[in-house]
């Protein structure tokens, strides 16, 4: 009975071994996760933080590498594109009203569309305004058109300004423009120059983008639609939507001025 005894116990000290030696594994593989959950990439959690911070103050949050390009012709409204316009509007209204009193008779000829989106305000000029067909350099119109749009800048000069080409889907292939890509770009490219060389907008304050015709704002089936998609648009950019750009870092150097060494 005792030899009995005797194994019956050690069978069970055995027994005990197992579900320890499994509790101490179980009890590794849980510190190995929490110590995989506190290497945290600090920096996405500063772009946590800031979106947060973007929601409490304004109302809309930035998405991680995403940025608000106001409404295209797909988009539907929600909250947040709705909470960007109302700030727009707040911010930039009386620019708005300025603008279309000053350019009364080119709206009313149809050169000129101003509105506000959720990144902004926008004025959309026609290539009509601007350019002959086709090319890049201005119609005689053009100048005294931009000089009352730049001394409208001029009063914003906190706000950063986007020029964006359009053309139409009507295929373009020159010696100097193989596409419509190169057209759309080099007509952005020539309202900046003039703005920066006859007005002294600060080039910090721009960008420049070619749509070629990918985002049409009229159907391209007809003449008046085509025309209405060739187009310049300056987009003076809210505080809202300004605070997404990217910044110039406080310990870089501005490039150096056209000849100098």
């Amino acid at each position: 009975m005792k030899r009995k005894s005797a194994a019956h116990e050690h069978a069970s000290h055995e027994r005990w071994l197992v579900s320890y030696a499994d509790f101490i594994t179980l009890m590794f593989a849980f510190f190995v996760v929490l110590f995989a959950s506190s290497q945290v990439d600090k920096k996405k959690v500063a772009r946590v933080a800031a979106s947060f911070q973007s929601y409490i103050s304004h109302g809309a949050v930035r998405q991680e590498g995403v940025v608000n390009q106001g409404p295209r012709a797909t988009d539907t409204p929600d909250a947040s594109s709705q909470a960007l316009k109302a700030l727009s509007m707040a911010e930039l209204a009386p620019v708005k009203d300025s603008l279309e009193k000053e350019l009364t008779a080119e709206i009313a000829e149809g050169k000129i569309s101003v509105s506000l989106e959720p990144r902004g305000l926008v004025l959309s000029l026609r290539e009509a305004a601007l350019f002959p067909a086709g090319r890049d350099s201005f119609t005689p119109e053009a100048r005294p058109i931009l000089g009352k749009l730049a001394r409208s800048l001029a009063n914003l000069p906190n706000q950063p300004v986007r020029l964006e080409g359009h053309t139409d889907n009507v295929p373009i292939q020159t010696s100097q423009f193989p596409s419509n890509w190169e057209l759309s770009a080099a007509r952005a490219m020539a309202v900046l120059d003039h703005l920066m060389r006859e007005h002294q907008i600060t080039p910090q304050r721009m960008a420049v983008a070619g749509y070629a015709d990918f985002h049409p704002v009229a159907s391209n089936a007809s003449q008046e639609g085509r025309a209405q998609n060739r187009r310049v648009d300056i987009v003076v950019l809210s505080n809202t939507a300004a605070a997404l750009e990217p910044r110039q870092k406080p310990d870089s150097t501005p490039p150096a001025a056209p000849g100098s060494n």
